[in-house]
């Protein structure tokens, strides 16, 4: 039998990136000026190198039964929490799923050449609506066309605009153009004179609140799904030298790309007219037109869109099937077990499109498309924060009660080392956690009660209903099931 070749450090680093870094995140922290600096550098060591190197851990170690977060948990803490854990990675990405169709909405916007579309609330739940469903059925039909569409999509409208915007950015820069973040803006400046200094661009956030730093949560979000190829690391020829430099070599490419992207964006448009789901388009727009390819536009609201609608195929399915297999054990009703002909789970394919439909209605009722959009991100990462909180709890008791577990790689140190990185992990996630309650100072919220009210009833609904469900297990369901 010949050998299975070994992965090597680039080839796990780059299929890390792949899973993280998304383009609809860059105007997010490009609103916050110099700033982002602080909080890309925050998110990278406090949540992205932490969640890497535990989640390696885990992934090698229970890597003979799928190394799921759901085993993980399940090891340390019993099938209620295991199960808990891969619902909230399941139900985080279908509330997910609204806010990256949103980005594509306003790309397509720019492809017709209605700009103004962007900010209309009922265009875009409209467009999140039919781009969804459509997204369902083609995964439904088992078709080879949604591998494509994510291929694709990933090379031409993630990794080319992403490219595109950081030279074009630097081109700006360098024909000595104004460089909008450098403008402290006018919330700064009050900032200043509140304080008796001149108004400066800063790096560090000027924190007058929690609220003041509310975009941390969201951008955390966009660092997060590092568990994902995790389950690769026995892969490699020596897991314990070679896994964590293909996670420093991921956060360096994760870092930079977002950085520089996000830069690009900043420097062209005044951060406080920057679209959340908009920004993108705005800033490529305002390039384009600078450098006279201005009919370049529509086509890269085509290119984005399609990298948008690219990333929601390849996710559709997938963590679906994680909880496909936990109905199979049992853990939910039978009725959730049930595939189609090709083998696709039709009733919670049915389910999730269901509640994506429910969520885009915030699109409709709310008056700011930014606020839904960021209102739907910050009830994303509440969910997805619960579940690396139990992800590193599992790791720091694992090590403690299951001492001699094999390891294809271990976080060095022993219990101290492995206290230390899960514990960093800990707080920045508990840290975020927080603050994703607090409305953003620098959006339009209208009524903080009521944004606090949606991020908080998600959280309770979604993180409640595991718990609900595996209360009222039966023991026939594991038999119907299977």
């Amino acid at each position: 039998m010949t050998p299975q070749k070994k992965m090597s450090v680039f080839t796990l680093s780059m299929m890390t990136v792949a899973a993280v870094v998304s383009l609809r995140g860059l105007p997010m922290m490009a609103k916050e000026g110099l700033s982002m600096i602080f909080y890309i550098l925050f998110a990278s060591v406090m949540f992205l190198i932490p969640a890497s190197l535990v989640a390696a851990e885990l992934g090698g170690a229970f890597s003979d039964k799928g190394g799921g977060v759901y085993v993980w948990i399940k090891e340390a803490f019993g099938s209620r929490w295991g199960f808990t854990a891969i619902w909230l990675q399941w139900i985080q990405n279908v509330v997910w799923y609204p806010t990256v169709l949103g980005f594509a909405a306003s790309a397509l916007a720019y492809l017709f050449l209605k700009p103004e579309l962007a900010e209309n609330g009922a265009y875009t739940g409209l467009v999140i609506l039919i781009c969804y469903w459509l997204a369902t059925f083609l995964t439904l039909a088992g078709s080879g066309l949604a591998s494509a569409v994510t291929k694709y999509g990933a090379l031409l409208g993630t990794v080319l605009p992403g490219v595109l915007i950081i030279v074009l950015g630097l081109l700006w820069v360098d024909q000595g153009n104004p460089v909008a973040f450098l403008d402290p803006g006018a919330a700064t400046a009050a900032a200043g004179q509140f304080v008796h200094s001149a108004p400066h661009a800063r790096f560090f956030p000027h924190i007058t609140g929690l609220g003041s730093v509310a975009f941390l949560a969201g951008i955390i979000l966009l660092f997060a799904g590092v568990e994902v190829h995790a389950v690769h690391a026995g892969d490699l020829e020596n897991p314990a030298k070679q896994f964590p430099e293909s996670m420093f070599l991921a956060a360096a490419v994760i870092f930079f790309l977002f950085l520089l992207g996000s830069l690009a964006v900043a420097a062209v448009i005044p951060a406080k007219e920057i679209s959340l789901t908009a920004g993108l388009m705005q800033a490529f727009a305002q390039l384009f037109e600078k450098f006279h390819i201005g009919f370049l536009t529509p086509v890269m609201g085509l290119l984005a869109a399609f990298g948008a609608i690219g990333g929601v195929m390849a996710w559709v399915g997938g963590p679906s099937r994680g909880l496909l297999e936990t109905a199979k054990q049992g853990e939910i009703p039978p009725f959730m077990a049930k595939v189609n002909r090709h083998g696709v789970q039709i009733n919670i394919l049915l389910l999730q499109a269901v509640i994506v439909s429910l969520l885009a209605v915030l699109y409709f009722v709310m008056d700011n498309v930014s606020v839904a959009f960021f209102v739907l991100s910050a009830m994303t990462v509440t969910l997805y924060l619960v579940m690396y909180i139990l992800m590193y709890a599992a790791a720091i008791k694992l090590r403690i009660t299951r001492p001699d577990l094999p390891r294809s790689y271990k976080v060095p140190g022993g219990i101290v080392g492995m206290t230390a990185v899960a514990g960093v992990g800990l707080l920045g996630v508990c840290f975020a956690l927080v603050v994703g309650f607090f409305p953003p100072s620098n959006l339009p919220v209208g009524n903080p009660a009521l944004y606090v009210g949606l991020v908080a009833a998600g959280m309770v609904v979604f993180v409640g209903l595991p718990l609900l469900i595996n209360s009222l297990k039966k023991p026939g369901w594991r038999q119907i099931g299977d």
